[in-house]
């Protein structure tokens, strides 16, 4: 998303400045150019020495030199995006009213490219209405003002203030800046979540999936351009994102019916959904009483979605299923994939810690028709959703 991509850092005077040192690290890491520019009450937090070694370009913070004069004209039309990071309170009040008493000021007011800040100040300044005014301000320009966190401040206290992480700037930038809209047009079927069987009226049998890791998916299918169709079981979870079209069932029939509804229209699907093998046989109209010390209850296989869906797969379609394992997680993995025709197959393991139902993280290796094996480590699930949307794109455009 970052590579050849121009960003212009400018930091200003806040204890926050050091997390800056980290955010140049990542942006170089992701392929992105970087220059940076500071205000002169910035070298008290964090040395232009740090900071030009990582860019590896001249760091800039007197307005009043030869060098400078010009540059604060041609940095804004350089970057494809300036991002001021901290943004202090004091340089908010002055990027409000229009001050130009400094370098990184005189940057901002030339700049014609997009201007994204992440403030960074004490929970009472931060919560003051003059700096709530002068942010609506900046927002009326057109910035784009990052959220700031809850956390421990320089003063001592706990409260809102707090820079967002390095890494929470830099998926920002991602998603409201440099998102790819490479499906563009696609139509896509994710499952999410369990299926419940029911025995009566007020019992099921089901599992423990939250179906976080399938609407990470449909939420990172649909920043990428697609129409989605998600097709979540009874999930206490739910996403708000545009570009999702959510149809809500209960039981692995009703999954299965919606799916081999979409499938012919759609140009690819993810079964991540946790679907009942089986459910009751019949189901009692009554509640069922215990009476007997021993209960005796017959199930019925339930209809195979993946494989069905494999059997219906035309020219161009892209079939992703899931693999939940904790023995022999390889051959199962690759095994299905070769009985369901899918084209991939995620392989979650649960022998690996943080992965697996209910976990905001997860640790997935993918299986691909054509023999390719990746492995990943631990993540947070949105980023395991880019990854597997990763390789979607690529086996689609192939």
């Amino acid at each position: 998303m970052f590579q050849g991509k121009k960003i212009l850092l400018a930091i200003t005077g806040s204890i926050a400045a050091y997390k800056s040192i980290l955010l140049v690290r990542l942006l170089i890491k992701a392929g992105a150019e970087v220059r940076v520019i500071m205000t002169p009450s910035a070298k008290d937090f964090v040395t232009p020495l740090t900071l030009s070694t990582l860019s590896k370009h001249p760091v800039i913070a007197e307005l009043f030199t030869e060098d400078a004069w010009s540059n604060h004209v041609m940095l804004g039309r350089w970057a494809d995006v300036m991002l001021i990071a901290p943004l202090s309170c004091n340089t908010l009040a002055k990027m409000a009213t229009g001050q130009c008493d400094n370098l990184l000021l005189a940057t901002y007011l030339s700049a014609t490219c997009p201007v994204v800040v992440a403030p960074a100040m004490d929970e009472d300044m931060w919560l003051h209405p003059t700096t709530r005014e002068n942010l609506a301000k900046l927002r009326s320009f057109g910035n784009k003002v990052i959220p700031v966190d809850k956390g421990e401040l320089a003063s001592g206290l706990h409260g809102d203030g707090r820079m967002a992480e390095p890494e929470a700037i830099m998926q920002y930038l991602q998603d409201h800046l440099f998102q790819s809209r490479d499906l563009d047009g696609q139509r896509a079927l994710v499952t999410a979540g369990p299926t419940y069987e029911p025995l009566d009226p007020v019992r099921f049998i089901g599992n423990h999936s939250s179906g976080k890791m399938g609407i990470a998916i449909a939420e990172e299918l649909a920043r990428r351009g697609a129409q989605v169709q998600l097709v979540l079981g009874p999930s206490s979870y739910d996403t708000q994102a545009k570009g999702i079209q959510i149809q809500r069932v209960q039981t692995a029939e009703e999954m299965y019916q919606a799916c081999v509804a979409y499938w012919p229209s759609a140009t690819l699907a993810v079964m991540s959904a946790a679907v009942a093998d089986y459910s009751p046989a019949s189901k009692s109209q009554e509640k069922i009483k215990k009476s007997e010390d021993t209960f005796t209850l017959e199930l019925s296989k339930t209809k195979d979605i993946l494989a069905s869906l494999g059997e219906r797969k035309h020219n161009g379609q892209v079939l992703v299923g899931f693999a939940l394992e904790n023995r022999n997680e390889k051959e199962y993995a690759q095994s299905k994939l070769r009985k369901k025709n899918a084209d991939m197959i995620v392989l979650n393991s649960l022998n690996d810690e943080g992965a697996g139902f209910g976990f905001d993280t997860n640790k997935v290796t993918i299986f691909e028709k054509d023999g390719n094996e990746i492995g990943f480590e631990r993540k947070p699930k949105k980023e395991v959703a880019r990854d597997i949307v990763d390789r979607i794109v690529k086996m689609l455009y192939a």
